[in-house]
């Protein structure tokens, strides 16, 4: 998996190891290793993209899901962020209005991680998925809008 640069994931590097991880967040991406639910709201869906709304009031989450298909986000509001990822590693993330960042994956890649709003104001992103890259939908279906 690369982003449209071929950079690492957004922010700041803070933690290894799972260090800091509560079980309770740990058991949480076991049981949603598979969540193909990117977002809080389905806004729109065709056979070649979902659109999806990420709404975060401060302190909030959106628990872990599971990417497969290529995608973006941008964000529509300027905030902080913490990222928990799979692979036991937390990151904090400053997002300004109009970053966005897309992600492309080979055969057999995914992206499982979280996102919390660890600032003092509400995230707003849009995520857009391509449903047509060829490749498997993972998660549950049919969405709720």
């Amino acid at each position: 998996m690369t982003n449209d640069h071929g950079l690492p994931l957004a922010g700041t590097l803070v933690a290894h190891d799972h260090e800091g991880w509560s079980a309770a967040l740990r058991a949480e991406f076991a049981e949603n290793a598979h969540n193909g639910r990117v977002g809080g709201r389905l806004l729109s869906e065709t056979d070649r993209v979902r659109v999806w709304e990420i709404r975060l009031a401060p302190g909030e989450r959106l628990p872990a899901h599971r990417h497969v298909l290529d995608y973006f986000w941008t964000a529509l509001t300027a905030g902080s962020g913490r990222q928990h990822t799979a692979d036991g590693t937390t990151r904090e993330v400053a997002y300004e209005a109009g970053d966005t960042r897309h992600f492309t994956f080979g055969p057999g890649e995914f992206l499982p991680h979280d996102l919390e709003n660890s600032g003092d104001t509400p995230l707003l992103f849009t995520t857009v998925e391509f449903k047509d890259a060829g490749r498997p939908q993972d998660g549950p279906g049919p969405w709720v809008g």
